[in-house]
């Protein structure tokens, strides 16, 4: 297996690389980092100044990929499904292609300092959850599990970057 992280807009390498090192430790994989692609703009809806994250994962299921690799793109705009308001994330468990925002992971979304170090692991942690269903995952019901529904930043931040014991083997 593998995972190829694809920038979608700006992403900065450092931030790129720096989730490759985390994910490649979670997964014990390969992880790349590849091309993505700059225009997001057929996903974006002008009513909600957000992204529409299905069309980002359509874009990229439009993109060449191997056999047994899963595709995260990361995209650092604010990401929406219809009936919500936000989304830290979206996977489609058929291509096993994910999209994760780091808009609303950062610190400064919220008016406070910056914090690199926990914008990055809570990227990660969005990351692996989102991962985590393109294994055939659903939500899990331990707060701590990596696969607990974050419905807010505060469960990101409280639940583990790791899978329970319940849903550790389903991924291996």
């Amino acid at each position: 297996m593998k995972i190829m992280l694809k920038p979608l807009g700006g992403i900065p390498s450092e931030v790129m690389e720096s989730l490759r090192d985390e994910v490649s430790r979670v997964f014990n994989c390969l992880v790349e980092i590849g091309v993505g692609f700059n225009d997001l703009a057929h996903a974006y809806n002008l009513e909600r100044k957000q992204y529409l994250s299905s069309t980002l994962i359509d874009l990229l299921n439009a993109l060449s990929k191997e056999e047994d690799e899963k595709v995260v793109g990361i995209a650092d705009v604010d990401l929406y499904v219809p009936r919500l308001n936000f989304i830290f994330g979206e996977a489609d468990i058929v291509s096993g292609v994910v999209v994760v925002s780091l808009c609303r992971l950062r610190q400064e979304y919220y008016g406070l300092l910056p914090d690199e170090s926990l914008f990055i692991k809570r990227a990660t942690k969005e990351i692996v959850h989102e991962l985590g269903h393109t294994f055939g995952l659903g939500h899990c019901s331990n707060p701590k599990c990596i696969m607990h529904f974050s419905n807010a930043l505060a469960d990101t931040d409280y639940k583990e970057t790791n899978f329970c014991n319940r849903c550790c083997p389903r991924i291996i």
